[in-house]
This record gives C-alpha cells, structure tokens and sequence, in this order.
C-alpha cells in the first residue's frame, strides 16, 4: 500500500515539476505518503496539496488545466468535472467487486485537433470480462459529415464545417456471468459556435440494460432507480424517456430489442442550461445504485456451456447495434483525430451468430426475446 502511494504521488509530482518548468532552484521535495506533496523552494515556500488532492478525485489529470477548471464556473468546465467525477466514481465501484489483481488500464490521450480524453478499461477479470468507462472532452470544426447527421434529425444548423465542443462519459459493462446483465450509459454535453457568433447547446444521455436472463426484479429495480432520478425534475421525464430508450435500442432487422430499456434523451436543450445540467446529474448519479446491486447480487450464480453460448449470442446483437446503428459510434468515426481504440471500446470480447438459431419454446432464452420484440411497463402497478 505505501509502495503504491509513493508512486502515485510520484506520477504526480514529476508531472507538476514538467508543467511548472520556471520552478528554479529547489531544495527540498517532501512526499507525503498519506497527505500530498509539498514543495519547497529558497525563493518562498508554497504548498501544492490543493491541486494534488484534486486530481486524486479522478481516474487521471483532467484534459483543461486544473487552474481553469477551477476558476471558470461555465457549462464546459462543469460538465467535463461531471463526466471526471462519474467515470471515478462509477470504475471504483467496478473495482470494489472485481478481484484486486485485475484493476482499470488508464489511458489518458490528447488529439492534435483540440482536447482530449481518458479511456479506462479492464479486460479477462473475474467478474467482469470487458469493462469500459469512456470520457471525451473535444473540440475543434465539425465536418461537414456530422452536420449533415445532426441536420438530418432536425437541429437548425448552418451548413459547412463549425467550432464544436463536446464533453461526455459513456460506459460498457460486459460481465462474465450470464446471471448478471450487461449495462451501458452515455452523458453528454454539445456546443456550436454559428457563424454569427450565436452558441447552440444541447444535452443528450441515458442508461439502459442488456440481461441475458430475465429477471423481473432485476429489471423493476434498474428502472425504479433511473424513474426517482427522473421524478426529482419532472414526472413526465422517466415515462417519456423509457418509450424513446425503447425505440431507439431497436435493432430494425432483427425486430427486436438489444435489452430491456432504461432511458435515453438527445438534443435537450429546455427549460433552461442549468436544469437541464442538473437533470443530467441527477441521471449520472443514479448508474450506480441502479447496476451495482445486480452485479453482486448474481456474481456467483452457477451457470454452464449452454448459457455461456446463449450468452455470447446475445452479445452478437449487442455488436451488430453498435456498429449499424448507433448515432454515437457514427460520430466518433466521422469526426476528425477519432481515438478508434475508445469509440469501440463498447464491444464485447468474445461474440458469435449461430445461423438462423432460435430458443426452444417456452424456455427462459424465449422468454427474454419475447420481453425484447414487446417492451413493457415494468413499473406498472
């Protein structure tokens, strides 16, 4: 453990001593193994605890200077320290449940067209065969591609290449027990600088569930979590956002589902930027009590070859989504300086499509793809 803390503040400390490169004539550096770094310098003392404790909050050094994110209070600054603080949150509640020798890979990356992004994932663990926490914070000119997608689902933009600003977390749990259902969610922020100088903001999001196995109250659970998050803002929201999840998890050529829903919202850009920000929160921060319980509730269940396979099947339509269908894969590989490696991360290890296979009736596979070819209520009392 000390080990471990020495080097972390070490990783620190050598980044601090490259980014304050006019810091001369150093006589001491104390490490403080349980505390932070302090140096000291002959022309004064100053302590740097603050700016060390802030980047421990999060999974690596946020992409914009700390100083900044620290100083500003717009919508950009607190939307990347929201993706920050819920990719942490949501990789150490991962951790807590995986077994200690398989942790997070971090990879922090940077594009030459304008920020960055931390892409943190675990493969082969115990519990958790592939697991994804994504967060992006981008900018730079839209082209002319991505235009023409948003355009085409009615935003009222102009035409040719924009100034953009995009900050997002987005997640892929790919579990290794079949018993536990596999979860994704994406939240998002967007910026457009028009032509005339005028700014166009809109926010866009979700949590939704992919079970191999039904269970009922599995499912009521998830969507009672993600519901109360909904009704702290408006009890419109969690009805309206469940219909839209279901329609747009719906993989046309299978005329199915890809799981059992939860909610999704794009280009949410009322009443107002500060409530819709809040209602984002108020969504992020509802992952983990809705996903949590599953996984150590059904992390040791027994399961055999079969519904590994039943499994693997399954993950087969995950893919099949992701890369047909879903806008946000899309606009990864359209924009310029695209990281590949992050945008599919959200695909699963291992997969495969058996020709032409159906379940056996009446048996639990039939009554999963019967529950994904007809959504339901699952809260209705």
């Amino acid at each position: 453990m000390v080990a471990r803390t020495l080097l972390k503040d070490w990783t620190t400390l050598r980044y601090f001593f490259h980014k304050h490169k006019q810091i001369k004539n150093i006589k001491y550096v104390g490490i403080g193994v349980f505390t932070s770094v302090m140096v000291y310098s002959t022309s004064g003392f100053k302590v740097w605890a603050a700016e060390n404790e802030f980047i421990k909050r999060f999974m690596a050094q946020p992409i914009t200077d700390i100083k900044e994110l620290e100083r500003e209070d717009s919508m950009r600054k607190k939307m990347e320290l929201l993706v920050m603080k819920t990719q942490a949150d949501f990789c150490k509640a991962l951790e807590s449940l995986e077994d200690p020798d398989h942790r997070f890979k971090v990879d922090r990356w940077t594009r030459k067209e304008g920020g960055g992004g931390i892409t943190c994932v675990l493969q082969d663990g115990v519990v958790f065969e592939k697991a994804g926490v994504n967060v992006s914070v981008v900018t730079g000119m839209l082209p002319p591609g991505a235009v023409q997608q948003m355009r085409a689902r009615g935003k009222s933009i102009q035409e040719g290449s924009l100034p953009f600003f995009a900050a997002g977390v987005s997640a892929v749990i790919h579990p290794r027990n079949p018993m536990v259902p596999t979860i994704h969610f994406n939240y998002r922020y967007f910026e457009i600088e028009n032509q005339d100088g005028t700014t166009q903001w809109w926010f866009g999001g979700g949590t939704d569930l992919t079970p191999y196995y039904l269970n009922e109250d599995d499912v009521k659970h998830f969507h009672g979590a993600l519901k109360a998050a909904c009704d702290e803002h408006d009890p419109s929201y969690y009805p309206k956002y469940k219909k839209w999840c279901d329609d747009y998890f719906f993989i046309t050529h299978r005329g199915e589902r890809r799981g059992v829903g939860g909610i999704f919202f794009d280009d949410l850009d009322t009443p107002s930027q500060e409530e819709t920000f809040r209602f984002v929160k108020s969504c992020a921060e509802a992952v983990i009590p809705s996903y949590i319980p599953l996984v150590k509730k059904h992390k040791d269940d027994g399961y055999g070859y079969a519904e590994r396979q039943w499994q693997l099947l399954r993950r087969g339509r995950y893919v099949e989504f992701n890369l047909i269908y879903d806008r946000g894969t899309k606009f990864g590989l359209y924009t310029p300086g695209a990281r590949y490696e992050s945008i599919l991360m959200s695909l699963p290890l291992s997969a495969n499509w058996k020709y032409m296979h159906e379940p056996e009736p009446n048996s639990k596979e039939s009554k999963l793809v019967e529950v994904l070819k007809n959504p339901k209520d699952w809260l209705d009392k």
